[in-house]
């Protein structure tokens, strides 16, 4: 049976993408090699990972984030600061963080894992914490190198408070290629729609 590599997600605007290539640009201005970089044109806020799914399984799942996406109307949110998981003491992955009417994408996020778990996707272990992942530090890196890109990451300046809207959810399927993922949208529903659907394939 074919599968499929997918994640829930919302898409960025141009704008939102504009900053982040600009602040990427910036750090990658000390060229550490041991940084690997999110390209910002692939970039998605992910609400929820699935992994490997059956290719025929992506309609029940499609029809869930409708009726999710109908239960919850339009919001916006705000690019806020960056950060570092687990935090910038020893950096693993640099992150722009997500503001904004944080509460609604709450809302939304925990619908999707309520609609989801009856499809054989028990919810996610770790809180959701909404980010948008910029970089990864790979595993062999000295805690000096770590440091000093940390302390170089936190000076590097970047505008915040930019505001777009979140008027859609999308299943996205990622392919894996050796430079790097390619994303397709599997389906799409648009909040508040006048009434639940299936879902859009595409």
């Amino acid at each position: 049976m074919d599968v499929v590599r997918s994640f829930i997600a919302i898409s960025l605007p141009d704008d939102v993408r504009a900053e982040l290539t600009s602040l990427e640009y910036k750090l990658k201005a000390r060229q550490h090699p041991f940084v690997k970089w999110v390209d910002p044109e692939s970039m998605h806020l992910t609400l929820r990972f699935l992994g490997n799914v059956a290719i025929d399984y992506v309609p029940e799942i499609a029809g869930a984030m409708s009726r999710v996406a109908y239960a919850h109307p339009p919001f916006k949110l705000q690019v806020a600061g960056t950060g570092a998981f687990p935090n910038w003491q020893r950096p693993q992955v640099v992150w722009v963080g997500v503001g904004g009417e944080l509460d609604r994408l709450n809302d939304l996020q925990n619908g999707l894992e309520s609609e989801l778990s009856p499809l054989g996707f028990p919810p996610e272990s770790r809180l959701f914490s909404a980010h948008l992942t910029l970089g990864r530090l790979r595993d062999r890196v000295t805690p000096d190198d770590r440091r000093r890109f940390a302390e170089f990451a936190q000076m590097v300046e970047f505008k915040t408070g930019l505001s777009f809207d979140v008027s859609a959810i999308r299943l996205m399927k990622s392919q894996l290629t050796p430079s790097g993922p390619i994303y397709s949208e599997l389906a799409v529903a648009e909040l508040g729609s006048s009434q639940p659907g299936t879902g859009t394939g595409r």
